[in-house]
């Protein structure tokens, strides 16, 4: 279960994060406009269809008219004659939807004619509601002796003398082209939507192999983060070799700023060492409260020119890239250095079996420990705690986290901030510079990280330091 629920809301955060993706962004245009174009494109199709079926329906009509008109006479004595043949079967199947008639106009006339398919009279709308074209020709829907829909072709023709006049309609049954052009219409969708999808398939395809080379760069980068890599390396396409190329440029920038602030701090701690050393040997040598002054206060400049090149040094090495150290060791190492250091006091650590890496130089996790590890030997009564938390993500917390009790006498909450200014002593009994909270304070902020004093549990102070991991 807990397998399943971390990989629940590992989906859960994939899909909220799924909208920021480019690739995403990417194929959901695409598909978009795809989906847009293939709607529109049946949409034409259909009243394309739609339109040359009708007109193709009013031309079998307008010839089947003619037809009829050709087929049929009047006898000398007014009556109706003829075999029509219009070549369709349909006009011989009862209520197939398909008719003809040859109706009187005019009382000159007698005896209608009617398509064998038709069983019934067919009414006609009025003139003055469908009136007759130029032609001498109406069209109108009507529904037939089968319940279809049934469009109508109708003329009135003039057979013989003038007052013969007989009125002709065919009748063709509208249902089945609308059936023909709703089927016609289903079946494009469906084709059509088949080929949408293949081709959004092979458009997503084409997208993720055409962003392949960003994600080469991202693992790439990862590589030099993790600082297994120096450079950005491999083959990538003309369109983001200048990008790879500006990248390892800045890396290389960067990379020699940090060997220059080195050397600086470097050059700068050896060529102050000399001049302090002189001056505090001089201070011993003069004796008295001015030679004690002069060593007081060599020593204080010591400590203030190390808290500062020890800054610079961190804020130098914080913008390196690949700078990667393993905590459990450094912690570990740490440890054993302050149990032998104080061998009355009890040290319990506590640590992940998990590997954890902090995202810095060793040099400057040692300082924090180091620091924090001394405060606490010396303050504490008998027993001191570390311990190290790997990063958890179901509390929301993505660096690792490492927390140093003592049973001491411990800070008041109010003095707490005070605490790591610097130079700042809240207790002259005990030898120090007060740079050591300060300094610890300092490197955690390079690093971005949180540094929290309070209470602690066994009675004195609990320093607790966040700090990003790899």
């Amino acid at each position: 279960m807990p397998d399943r629920a971390e990989r629940f809301k590992s989906f859960k955060m994939w899909l909220k994060g799924l909208p920021h993706a480019l690739a995403f962004r990417v194929v959901a245009f695409s598909s978009i406009w795809a989906i847009i174009a293939l709607v529109v494109i049946a949409t034409v199709i259909s009243a394309l269809f739609r339109q040359v079926s009708q007109r193709g329906f009013e031309d079998v009509l307008s010839a089947h008219l003619f037809n009829l008109i050709a087929s049929v006479s009047a006898t000398e004595t007014g009556f109706l004659a003829g075999d029509p043949n219009l070549g369709d079967l349909r006009f011989s199947e009862p209520f197939s939807g398909w008719y003809w008639a040859v109706e009187p106009a005019s009382d000159a006339l007698r005896n209608p004619l009617y398509s064998p398919s038709l069983a019934g009279e067919v009414p006609s709308p009025p003139t003055d509601v469908v009136p007759f074209d130029r032609e001498f020709q109406r069209r109108y829907n009507i529904t037939g002796p089968g319940g279809q829909e049934i469009g109508v072709l109708e003329a009135e023709i003039v057979l013989g003398e003038v007052d013969r006049i007989a009125r002709f309609r065919v009748m063709g049954n509208r249902s089945e082209l609308e059936t023909e052009i709703a089927n016609f219409a289903s079946r494009l969708f469906a084709y059509l939507a088949i080929f949408g999808i293949g081709m959004v398939a092979i458009n997503v395809f084409a997208i993720l192999i055409a962003l392949k080379p960003l994600g080469s760069i991202s693992s790439a980068l990862s590589k030099i983060r993790a600082g297994t890599a120096e450079r950005l390396t491999g083959p990538f396409p003309r369109e983001i070799m200048p990008l790879a190329e500006e990248t390892n440029a800045l890396i290389e920038s960067n990379r020699r700023i940090i060997d220059r602030a080195r050397t600086q701090v470097g050059n700068l701690a050896h060529s102050l060492k000399t001049p302090l050393a002189v001056l505090m040997n001089e201070g011993r040598a003069m004796g008295g409260e001015q030679g004690a002054l002069i060593s007081a206060q060599t020593a204080a400049m010591r400590e203030q020119i190390d808290h500062y090149l020890q800054r610079a040094r961190s804020a130098a090495q914080h913008s390196t890239l690949a700078a990667r150290s393993p905590a459990k060791e450094t912690l570990a190492r740490m440890a054993r250095v302050a149990e032998k250091l104080n061998p009355d006091k009890q040290l319990i650590v506590k640590m992940p079996e998990e590997t954890v890496i902090f995202a810095g130089e060793r040099e400057d996790l040692e300082e924090i420990i180091g620091n924090l590890l001394e405060n606490a030997m010396k303050w504490s009564r008998r027993e001191v705690r570390l311990t190290l938390s790997k990063p958890q993500e179901e509390t929301g917390r993505t660096g690792l986290q490492i927390i140093i009790e003592d049973d001491g006498p411990g800070i008041p909450a109010k003095q707490a901030q005070q605490a790591v200014k610097r130079g700042r002593r809240l207790d002259e009994s005990k030898p120090g510079t007060g740079l050591g909270l300060a300094i610890v304070a300092d490197l955690v902020e390079e690093y971005g990280g949180v540094l929290v004093l309070e209470r602690s549990e066994l009675g004195g102070l609990r320093a607790e330091v966040s700090l990003p991991t790899a």
